[in-house]
């Protein structure tokens, strides 16, 4: 994801934050948790966080005068995850950044108050993260990268380039919830092309 990207879904972030419709009290300190899925010395995650900061400054939240923010990174390991995830939740903040699917779920099993949102999930309503798109329910709400009509337009691209096409197979790693959704968007247009789609499976 690009970095202005980035600095406009935090835009939308702080507009749905509870703490930001409350914000008549611009000096009240409030505290900000942000579990990241990469290792703090990876460039993208360090260029997602700048641009965190950024749109919360532009924002008029500023670190160390009405924000505080607590980061953890987590390097893709599930231990440190978790661990960070209860770390985040027992300091109380108002709102919690998780940045990845692989840290999203353990901080929706870490807590089921403080509300968290989410960025670069794929397909949230698959994965089993929030009720739907329009209503995502509980504590939970964030930005999906793509849109799942997107699947539908992959295929039509490969009917494009292929037009003799008739058969085509998704791959998609089993261990993975995310990704029910694209596939269904790629099922709605199969027929329409001429395609017979079919999921297959691969491990590691």
């Amino acid at each position: 994801m690009k970095r202005r990207n980035f600095i406009r879904l935090v835009g939308g972030i702080a507009a749905i934050w509870p703490f930001v419709a409350r914000g008549q009290q611009p000096e009240r300190m409030r505290r900000i948790g942000a579990l990241i899925g990469t290792a703090a010395n990876d460039a993208e995650g360090q260029a997602r966080i700048a641009a965190f900061l950024q749109g919360l400054q532009e924002l008029h939240w500023m670190v160390g005068r009405n924000a505080r923010v607590d980061i953890r990174w987590t390097a893709g390991n599930p231990a440190d995850t978790r661990k960070y995830a209860a770390e985040l939740v027992a300091l109380m903040p108002d709102v919690i950044l998780a940045s990845g699917t692989s840290v999203l779920r353990p901080l929706l099993e870490a807590t089921h108050t403080v509300p968290v949102v989410f960025t670069v999930v794929a397909d949230p309503v698959g994965g089993g993260f929030v009720e739907s798109l329009a209503r995502p329910g509980a504590n939970v709400t964030g930005f999906t990268p793509f849109e799942y009509g997107i699947g539908g337009k992959w295929l039509e691209l490969l009917k494009e380039i292929a037009p003799g096409v008739t058969r085509a197979a998704v791959f998609r790693d089993p261990s993975i919830a995310t990704g029910i959704g694209l596939f269904g968007a790629i099922q709605s247009v199969a027929s329409s092309l001429g395609v017979e789609v079919s999921a297959r499976c691969w491990r590691d």
